[in-house]
């Protein structure tokens, strides 16, 4: 009984590790956005294209990874969409002309390249990633 609790523990702990959750997320954005912090409504306003400005910050322009943990894990704490329903949605979006669907890029490190050389831009990164070049920012 002890080494099934113990190999229960174990597993739990393990895929505990494995997944992001929205506290340990970074949300960054390029120099050029003057917020320092954003409410959790406006990020899911920037990234459903529903908002393309912070009242303090100017234009923004959301980037997206193309999956992974971090990803699912923005997605379910901010946006509150699969990644599926999210694709779709900007399809729907793009195909009436009321938007296009946003920049998507392979990894954390290329959301900060990204990030660090484009105007405007706001993604987000798992919580070990170099965010030099950017500015991290406070979700209230």
């Amino acid at each position: 009984m002890k080494i099934i609790n113990s190999l229960t523990f174990a597993i739990l702990l393990l895929s505990g590790s494995v997944s992001a959750s929205a506290a340990e997320l970074k949300l960054i954005a390029n120099e050029s956005v003057s917020a320092t912090e954003i409410s959790s409504d406006d990020v899911k306003g920037v990234f459903l294209l529903t908002k393309t400005s912070l009242k303090e910050g100017g234009h923004v322009e959301p980037v997206l990874e193309k999956g992974g943990s971090v990803h699912e894990a923005f997605l379910r704490d901010y946006v509150g969409k699969s990644d599926s329903a999210l694709q779709t949605y900007y399809r729907s979006l793009a195909f009436t002309g009321k938007g296009s669907i946003p920049k998507q890029v392979a990894s954390d490190a290329d959301v900060v390249a990204y990030v660090a050389k484009t105007k405007g831009a706001i993604g987000y990164v798992g919580p070990e990633t170099a965010t030099s070049g950017v500015k991290v920012l406070k979700v209230k």
